[in-house]
């Protein structure tokens, strides 16, 4: 089985918290383990709170897709704002290690399987995206759907 939800959201801090306590409670609801849910949870806020702070004009909204395919959880965040440059400060880039800032991308790719970070074809906007492998509890609601 398959499920799958989007979100597109406002621009404001306040939206990052309300997209991780509704990832998280679609993770309980689904019967994932509580550690892969808390992780999912802790890289999607740090994809949210960039999307907030980089994602575009006061009016910009951000979108937040979430699907569940099999043992598999994707996360996408896309923005509005400038994208990334043709540069990005991207995981692996030490040179970036010790300035302020800058560690949210290291921090998704360290708590998913697989983590992309690109732009959104046609320009205008970031996207982050990243993968997790599942783990369930016993009593998980979505293999007794399956």
């Amino acid at each position: 089985m398959s499920i799958w939800w989007s979100l597109q959201l406002r621009r404001e801090a306040s939206s990052v918290p309300l997209a991780r306590r509704l990832l998280l409670g679609a993770m309980e609801t689904a019967g994932v383990d509580a550690d892969i849910a808390h992780e999912l949870c802790v890289a999607l806020t740090e994809a949210c709170a960039n999307a907030v702070q980089h994602g575009g004009g006061e009016a910009a909204v951000y979108r937040v897709t979430a699907s569940i395919d099999g043992d598999v959880c994707r996360i996408e965040v896309v923005d509005s704002g400038p994208g990334f440059p043709a540069d990005p400060p991207g995981p692996r880039r030490e040179s970036h290690a010790l300035e302020p800032g800058g560690r949210g991308l290291q921090l998704i790719e360290a708590l998913s399987d697989a983590a992309r970070f690109g732009n959104h074809p046609g320009g205008g906007g970031a996207v982050v995206s990243f993968d997790k492998i599942l783990k369930w509890r016993e009593d998980a609601a979505l293999l007794k759907a399956s």
